[in-house]
Formats: C-alpha cells, structure tokens, sequence
C-alpha cells in the first residue's frame, strides 16, 4: 500500500469512525421507541419521501434535518405536486415495484382511497401525542396521520394593487375589474387547489368558477405558481395561495402581500403515511415519528410553514391560529369532490 493510499484509507477510516459516533450519541439521545427504528432504520440506510406538502426547498430542508437527527440514514426527497406524487405511487404500484416509503399529500382523499385499498401500513406514531390536539389522530384506525397544517389565501403584488384595492374576500375576485389579472394553480395537479375547489363549490356552487373563468386567470400547475407569477408582476393577485412560499418569497424582498379572505382561510390538515409495501420500513415509520418533532416544526417554520406544535412559534407575517377563521371540506367530500371538479374544471377553463 503506497503512501497516499494509507493516508486515504486512515482518513475514511478516521470519518466512519467519527459518523459511527456521532450515530451512537444520537441513538443515546434519543427517546426509546425512536431508537428501536433507529437501530433498524441504519441497516437499511435510507428512504425515500413522496412530498406533496411542501416546496422544494423545504422540502430538502426537512431531509436534511431527519438525517441530522439520525445520523447515516438518508431521506431521498422526490418533490412534487400532491396530485403528481400520487399519481406516481399509482404508477409504481401497476408496475409492481416498491419506491415509495412515506406519501405525503394536501389531498387528505389520496389516503381515504389507499386505505381503502388495503395499501398503507398501520402505525400509530409515539410523537403524535405531542402535536396541537386539534390535528392529532386523524384516522381513528391509524393508517395515516398529519404532517402538514397548510393554510391557503389569497395574495397581491404590492406594486400593482394597494392594499386599500386589494380584493377582500374570496367572490371580490370575480368582480370584472381582476379581468386578466389574477392567478391560480390547477386542481389536476395540485392537491390543495383541488380542495379549494371543492370548498369554494360547497360555497358558492360551481357558478363560482364560471364566473372566475370570465376573469381569464392564469393558470399554473402547483399552489406556488401564483406566487411565481406575481413576483413577475404578470399578475396581480393570486388565489389559493399557500402561506409559506408566500410570506418566504416576501421575506425575499419581493411585492408581496397576503390577504385574509373575509369568509375564511381553506385549512388543509393533511397527512402523510407508510405505504404497506415500502421497501425501508424501518425508516419510513422513523420518518412518520420526526415529522411530529419539534425539529420537524422549526425546520418549516423556518421557511414559513404553520408549525403542528405548540411550542414552535408560528412564522413572523403570520396570524395565530385562533385569529383565523378556517375552511375545510371533510375527508369524505375531499374524496368524492376533488376528481368531480377536477371534471368540472377541465370543461370550464379548457385546460
């Protein structure tokens, strides 16, 4: 072995021995169920998230930190919109392989149907009994459970509308003088749009959206489009917009603002959940007890995102929850409503 060959096996040496370490003083630090999975979730060495929920930048950033937590296990983040990561797990499945550890959704539907189907894994997470009551134990059975208390409004590029102008409430948005000047996402790939949607049409009847198309929205894919869009100052006001890509891009130093819909803010509580046939089921069910730590919540509250427990604060810009009215179909109407206006949406807008 030549000189520079033994420097380079005692320096990887010396870094497994150092990652070694750290990992037992994680796995001393940890609370015991944590540690069980841990243990075996280092055999296994990674897994593999379906996010739905969050940007792409939070989304990495929540990986990082799971890894941070437990040490020589890796998250590999495929980020998309909820209706894409979903229709990638379908595709997985009818090609009979195993990608996919942990789904995350904004359309609480998508786990109605996979339980349903007898595919998600039952596991009740330890630190669940830690988030704000109102979002614990979702599904009574435990097949899925929240991860993702998203809020979704409206907003205006600040240099284009004052505030005084800005629209006030969810139907201000059809007055005829937002022609050509609003956007939105698309309920075909967007989880959340496709639950706005189905609010609004609880709502207002779907005359509500016949009335918008006359408006000539833009219309993206995901929620944050609109947000893209307004920084751009090709439109105005975007409808259905989520509160942390909003108030980060905000941050930023962009012209951005949001807007409280008189009637209400749409509450997406969604879930997240092991699929049955994961192939890092160690991991997967390590991944489901982080997101309910309060590493998880600081993390995405870090990039604006309501935290699921009390003892992170919510992000600067935002209201208290108590200080909001919410809006949420039931996960029965998510179900049944979301592919009904996603339909109705295709006939009406043309896209």
């Amino acid at each position: 072995m030549t000189d520079i060959s033994k420097r380079q096996f005692l320096a990887a040496a010396a870094i497994m021995a150092g990652t070694s370490a750290a990992a037992r003083a994680t796995a001393a630090e940890l609370p015991a169920h944590e540690r069980a999975l841990y243990e075996g979730a280092q055999r296994e060495g990674q897994m593999t998230w379906y996010s739905g929920q969050f940007n792409a930048e939070t989304s990495e950033a929540v990986g990082r930190a799971f890894t941070e937590r437990y040490p020589g296990v890796r998250c590999n983040v495929v980020r998309s919109t909820s209706q894409v990561a979903f229709q990638r797990l379908s595709q997985d499945h009818r090609a009979g392989v195993a990608q996919c550890d942990v789904l995350s959704s904004t359309n609480s539907g998508h786990f109605t149907q996979l339980k349903r189907q007898e595919r998600l894994m039952r596991f009740a997470p330890r630190n669940q009994a830690e988030l704000i009551p109102a979002i614990q134990n979702i599904d009574p059975d435990g097949y899925f459970h929240t991860s993702f208390l998203g809020l979704f409004m409206m907003g205006h590029n600040t240099n284009r509308v004052s505030e005084a102008d800005a629209p006030r409430s969810w139907q201000d948005a059809l007055d005829p003088r937002w022609r050509n000047q609003l956007a939105v996402g698309h309920p075909g790939f967007s989880g959340a749009v496709g639950v706005w949607a189905v609010q609004m049409r609880k709502m207002y009847g779907w005359e509500y959206f016949e009335r918008l198309e006359r408006n000539n929205p833009q219309i993206g894919r995901s929620a944050i489009d609109p947000v893209t869009t307004m920084n751009a100052g090709e439109r105005s006001v975007g409808l259905c917009v989520p509160i942390g890509s909003t108030l980060l891009s905000a941050s930023r130093g962009n012209p951005l603002r949001l807007i409280y819909p008189e009637e209400g803010v749409l509450a997406t509580i969604a879930p997240s959940a092991v699929i049955a046939n994961a192939p890092n089921p160690y991991a997967a069910r390590l991944f489901m007890e982080f997101q309910a730590t309060r590493e998880m919540s600081t993390t995405v509250a870090g990039f604006f995102n309501q935290p699921l427990r009390n003892d992170v604060p919510v992000p600067e810009g935002a209201r208290p929850l108590d200080a909001v009215t919410l809006l949420a179909p039931s996960l029965e109407e998510q179900e049944s409503g979301v592919p009904e206006v996603r339909e109705l949406w295709r006939d009406t807008f043309g896209v």
